[in-house]
């Protein structure tokens, strides 16, 4: 017999909901990954594979997930993950996300690619967030948006390096997001988009303007997403190496975290280059399909960098097991990506606010069964090795 379901009790849950409000093309933009996706279901299954170590009769009466990191208190080592184009999921996501992470605690960190602008975030949130940048070629560009990420505040810049070419991503294809679609194709999208009316007038038309709200001054002629992103593939700098990292260490005083690591031997340059953190990420899954899972990967980062600089992870995270998995690996913190752009197009601001308090429970009763009131408790004794 069907599982009732009258309210999202998991991330799961909000991605069912998500798949019915959005239009095809908008849901498996955000759900796909590259190739087959064998590396987006690793990410996910590694940390199935893991088992916990339950542990009884410690005192857990009082559970504290709070962590310090860049000098800056968080209610939990979790972080809201940049995500590009998410304006099109939810009417101005970024903002809401902004709002919903800072009243749960935790940073946001807005995509150099998303819908709103850095200065649109920036009034909609009470405290600085985090902002992700792409090397471009125009290096007086990176240095205006250096600027602006500054002028409003932000203090953490998250500098992504695995994406010097676009992953071949299957979904994007079939759906006509790289162009080339017949004439058959467009009238097949628009009528998509017709059977989606609450999403076609909430995001469709309120949501309004649908640009890079942050690369504007730069393509001024630009009217359509479609648009922009041919001028950002244009864009990106496939010649960047280590060397422009330091460059961008001598540009940037606050703190610096490369995303995209997936080896000792690049966690080690990173650092070397001036980073104050790395990120363990295989982008999600959407960018080289058949490479190993973060989670997988991410002992043998902390063994290369994990004395030197702190050390984060994203990809495949999905409840509060996964948190305690990663962190019990030697991971600081985590970022989610997926989950929290599905509960905003599931139910909006409201609906991450409640993800959020529920990743919190989940991380709160996992510490409390395993024996750990507080964050510092977790070690890789939390987990089962038989």
């Amino acid at each position: 017999m069907p599982t009732m379901r009258l309210a999202p009790a998991s991330t799961g849950d909000y991605r069912l909901l998500a798949e019915k409000r959005l239009p095809r093309m908008a849901f498996d933009y955000i759900d796909g990954g590259a190739g087959e996706e064998i590396t987006l279901a690793a990410n996910i299954a590694d940390f199935k594979a893991i088992r916990l170590r339950q542990q009884v009769m410690r005192d857990v009466s009082k559970i504290d997930a709070s962590i310090t990191l860049f000098d800056e208190e968080w209610s939990m080592p979790l972080a809201l993950a940049p995500i590009g184009l998410g304006g099109m999921m939810a009417r101005r996501a970024e903002t809401q996300a902004a709002s919903a992470a800072q009243a749960a605690g935790i940073p946001f960190c807005l995509s150099t690619v998303a819908i709103c602008s850095i200065e649109e975030v920036a009034k909609a949130a009470a405290k600085p967030f985090w902002f992700q940048l792409y090397m471009m070629k125009d290096r007086g560009h990176v240095r205006e948006l250096l600027q602006r990420a500054k002028a409003v505040g932000c203090e953490t810049l998250v500098f992504t390096v695995d994406l010097a070419v676009v992953g071949a991503r299957y979904r994007d294809i079939r759906n006509g997001m790289g162009g080339g679609v017949s004439m058959l194709g467009k009238l097949r999208a628009g009528a998509e988009y017709l059977t989606h009316p609450s999403w076609a007038y909430d995001v469709g038309v309120k949501g309004k303007p649908h640009v890079f709200g942050s690369l504007t001054d730069y393509v001024p002629n630009a009217k359509t997403p479609s648009e922009f992103k041919e001028w950002v593939d244009a864009q990106f700098d496939a010649s960047v190496t280590w060397k422009d990292i330091e460059w961008l260490r001598k540009s940037w005083d606050g703190n610096l975290v490369i995303k995209g690591i997936m080896t000792a031997e690049d966690a080690a340059a990173a650092t070397d280059a001036g980073a104050d953190a790395v990120i363990v990420s295989n982008h999600g899954g959407r960018q080289l399909d058949g490479v190993a899972s973060s989670i997988i990967v991410t002992p043998r980062i902390v063994d290369a960098v994990g004395e030197r600089v702190a050390v984060l992870m994203d990809g495949g995270v999905r409840n509060g097991k996964d948190v305690v998995t990663a962190l019990a690996y030697g991971a600081k913190a985590v970022l989610i990506g997926r989950p929290w752009i599905w509960a905003l197009a599931a139910q909006g601001e409201r609906g991450l606010k409640t993800l959020l308090k529920t990743l919190k429970a989940e991380l709160n009763v996992c510490m409390a069964l395993t024996g750990a009131p507080t964050i510092a408790d977790i070690s890789s004794g939390s987990l089962d090795k038989t």
